[in-house]
């Protein structure tokens, strides 16, 4: 068992309680119904509050809709409730120890059985939220090779592997044949465990058709890309706050136009032509980026509710360049932010170092 940092499980159960995980889940599911903008919107503030707890619901949903669009109906009807609600939680599993994006040459396997169902055997790493404390169950989405198969990429599919195997009245069972081996200590996002998940004969069951698991993989990938890429520009926007704020309350100097704050002994960084130039790219870049990734929600909103095939070619088209883009161009928004501080955006204190705590497999 993972546990994560104090406090997690409490805010998590806030977020399940008031409705945040399902706004765009479907209402026969539990949800709200709305558009899946929506979501989008309201997850900006919390991951610019705490990424790395976000995240645990960020894969769930991607993992609901994963299952909604390409399950059967006793699948969805098994999965859905539980993961829209975040009663339950997910994740996906994709990359291998000895490939990355390479994943023609994964070795897990998935050797299938006379009941219908597969067993599922390999290693999986980098796996966000793949074990915690929060959940009673978390539902694996696993891509993995069915003996036999084509060769390479054609050959992958996706199948559904629950921690806990789920009975017929939807009550949970035995433990499955999936476990945590390690946790990966990262560089960043401390409070989100990324694990390295063991599969061992675990009970699977496939999503979609055999063999095109890519297919139905990157309805999932296209949501978590979208959100990588929000993460870029939410913690750039909390950083711009921030820095803005500094700016208005530190004095120091004075303005090249003349005093600005003659009541002080020096004006506030603000007047300072540097400075604003800084926050002014800053406070850009965020209204840029958030109407670049709203849009790519609405795409992917005219695709799963209207069936909008061209809607469906962009943003596949495009969200690696949400990603890529906003996450590399928020943290060098970050970086500015962290200048205005001066010395002090360089150094931490005591409560910043004890809010960070990392999760602990136990």
């Amino acid at each position: 068992m993972v546990r994560t940092p104090e406090g997690f499980k409490a805010a998590f159960d806030q977020i399940r309680d008031g409705g945040w995980t399902a706004i765009d889940v479907a209402e026969e599911f539990g949800g709200q119904g709305l558009p899946y903008l929506m979501h989008t919107a309201a997850n900006e503030p919390m991951v610019s509050a705490n990424m790395a707890l976000n995240m645990y619901q960020g894969l769930t949903h991607g993992a609901y809709t994963a299952i909604k669009i390409h399950g059967t109906d006793a699948q969805k009807a098994c999965w859905l409730p539980k993961l829209g609600s975040c009663e339950w939680t997910g994740t996906m599993n994709l990359t291998e120890p000895h490939c990355g994006t390479d994943l023609g040459l994964m070795r897990t396997k998935a050797v299938p059985q006379e009941d219908g169902t597969y067993r599922i055997s390999g290693q999986k790493i980098f796996i966000s939220a793949g074990e915690h404390d929060m959940a009673e169950n978390i539902v694996h989405l696993v891509l993995a090779k069915i003996p036999g198969g084509p060769e390479g990429i054609k050959g992958v599919s996706l199948f559904v592997v629950p921690k806990m195997l789920v009975n017929e009245d939807v009550s949970l069972g035995a433990r499955n044949g999936v476990a945590c081996g390690a946790l990966e200590d990262k560089m960043g996002i401390h409070g989100n465990a990324t694990c390295v998940m063991n599969y061992d004969e675990a009970e699977g069951y496939l999503l979609g058709e055999a063999h095109k698991g890519m297919r139905a993989m990157f309805t999932m990938m296209n949501e978590a890309r979208l959100g990588v890429g929000l993460q870029g520009w939410a913690q750039s926007e909390a950083a711009y706050q921030n820095a803005l704020a500094y700016a208005k309350d530190r004095l120091q100097g004075r303005a090249v136009t003349g005093t600005k704050n003659p009541a002080g002994p020096a004006d506030p960084l603000i007047v300072h032509p540097d400075i604003r130039r800084s926050l002014m790219d800053q406070k850009s870049f965020n209204e840029a980026a958030r109407a670049f990734t709203y849009w790519g929600a609405s795409m992917i909103d005219r695709s799963h509710k209207m069936g909008d095939a061209q809607a469906e070619a962009m943003i596949s088209l495009l969200t690696p360049i949400i990603k890529g883009f906003l996450t590399d161009k928020g943290f060098e928004m970050c970086v500015q932010a962290q200048q205005i501080f001066g010395g002090h955006g360089y150094i931490e204190d005591g409560a910043c170092r004890n809010s960070c705590e990392m999760p602990e497999l136990r």
